[in-house]
Formats: C-alpha cells, structure tokens, sequence
C-alpha cells in the first residue's frame, strides 16, 4: 500500500456500495478494472504487497489501469444484508450496478471483472447475466470447480447461519496462507489489514456453488474468462483435472485460460508469486481489449 488511495462511494437504490480506486499517473486508455474481494476481505485485500513488486493495484496501476476495488454488502462502509437477504445473486445485482456507476464516473468504455475466491463466484454471476456496463473479461481466482467434502471450506459452514464472524488470524492464515516458504512476512502482516468480519451465509452458500451454480452459469458467459487456483489452496482441489474441468464448461467463451498458480496458497495475491498473476491478469485484460476491439 505504497500510494495514496481514494475512497468512492457508490449509492444502489437504498443501499450504500463503498470501494477502494487506484489511478495510474497518466490515462492509458485501457480498461477499468473492477474487483471484487472474497470471504472475510475488505476491499484492501487487492492492496496487500505479497512481494516487493507491490500490491495488484501498484501493478496494475503502473501499467496504465483504473482499479476499483469494492467492499461487498456487509464489508467496509457497505450496507449489510439480512441474513435471508445475503444470496451471492442479491451481491451480483447489487455490484453489477455499482460498476455500471464506476465505469460512467471514470468514463470507461471497457470493464475487466477481477474477483476472488467468493469475489469470482459473484464476478462470473455477474458476467452470466446482462450487466448494465461494457464487461469485456473476467478473471477468477481462488475458485474453481471442485471442493473437497470435509475440507475447511465445508467446517466454516457449520457455523451459525445468522452469525457474522470475525475469525482468530491463526485461523485465517492456516487457511489463506501456503508454506511459509511461500509468503513473506510483510505480506502476512499487511494481509491481517484486510481481514474483515464475514457473515456466515457467505460461508454457506461457498461450498455448494460449484454443484448448485457454476454449471448452470459457466455456459452463459460469453466474455473471456481467466481462472488461477493455488497450488497449496486449502479450500479447493486444485488438481490439473479440475482446472480443466472449470475451463470446460464455459462453451461460450471466446477463449478460456485456467491454470494453477505455482507457489502459493489460496490468498494467491498475498504470495511471494502473487506477481507472477498480477502480471497474467494485466495480459490477460490486454488481449480482452484486443478481443473486444476485433468483434463484429
């Protein structure tokens, strides 16, 4: 978190959208990149330097993006939901139009979803729908397509449903966190600033969206998709099988790429080698520019 940031704030019908936004010191014409933080996140989690090149908003920014990086309901100044309210389909209505917002205010012709673990579930929701702004990509990490039953994504969701939570750092860190040979300790301690409270419905709904969701969603994505899992990921089965298996279900998409991301653990941004997918995200959002400036 090397540079001055700025707070935005965005209203949607009765409810109040907060974000972080990073700009590059001169327009470079390239697409706005919005990104949505996953469970237990506020929006700072895309300003945590897991290496010395910096956060994903220093690298983006330094290449010439826009980065808006929004509290989700419940998160940093955004309004909660009720507990029944708490849907990942109720966050996509309610992100989509903040983006939508985002992209008029900064003037963006082009938008690039960047979202995390719970973040990319509701960044694909979004990109399955019709959102009201120029979507040309979307990145998800830290999900995929498969869950391991009996994993510590499923022992989250046994806590009370109406609860929300903010879990012990030891806890959070067995979880985020690969071998410490992986994470530099500056980064750990800048990631526990972005810890946030989570409410447990969140916890819930994660583990049954591969099954419940993602097949029914996944074909109606028609913008490129990128997808990344760690290698050391502690919630999800990262296994080249299942990488490909994710990649295969959006039948829609102009091009698909879905790798693992070697080194790291599930909070892949917060690694040593985060750098190394913050890079793949920016080319990844050069070649949706191109995409998008080739279409009939």
């Amino acid at each position: 978190m090397a540079e001055q940031r700025d707070a935005a704030t965005f209203r949607v019908g009765e409810h109040t959208i907060t974000a972080l936004t990073a700009h590059p010191a001169a327009p470079g014409g390239r697409p706005l990149v919005a990104a949505l933080p996953g469970g237990t996140y506020n929006a700072r989690y895309f300003d945590v330097a897991g290496s010395s090149a910096g956060s994903f908003m220093d690298v983006a920014t330094r290449n010439g993006y826009r980065v808006v990086a929004f509290d989700r309901p419940g998160y940093g100044g955004s309004t909660p939901l009720e507990p029944h309210a708490n849907t990942f389909a109720r966050h996509a209505e309610l992100l989509s139009e903040a983006v939508a917002q985002a992209a008029a205010r900064y003037g963006a012709d082009q938008v690039v979803l960047v979202g995390h673990s719970i973040g990319g579930m509701i960044a694909l929701t979004i990109a399955a729908g019709d959102p009201g702004f120029p979507l040309i990509g979307v990145s998800a990490t830290g999900m995929g397509a498969v869950i391991p039953p009996g994993g510590a994504a499923e022992a989250l969701a046994t806590l009370p449903a109406d609860a929300t939570v903010d879990l012990p750092y030891e806890e959070r860190d067995r979880v985020m966190f690969g071998p410490p040979s992986t994470y530099r300790a500056e980064g750990l301690a800048q990631a526990r600033g972005s810890y946030a409270p989570v409410p447990v419905q969140e916890l819930i709904q994660a583990p049954r969206w591969p099954a419940e969701h993602l097949p029914a969603l996944a074909p109606r994505v028609r913008v490129p998709v990128h997808n990344a899992l760690a290698e050391f990921d502690a919630l999800w089965d990262s296994a080249p099988g299942n990488v490909a298996r994710f990649a295969a279900m959006f039948t829609a998409a102009p091009f698909v790429e879905a790798a693992v991301a070697r080194g790291t653990g599930h909070c892949i941004d917060h690694h040593a080698l985060g750098f190394a997918l913050h890079l793949r995200q920016l080319a990844f959002a050069e070649e949706c520019a191109a995409w998008a400036a080739g279409r009939p």
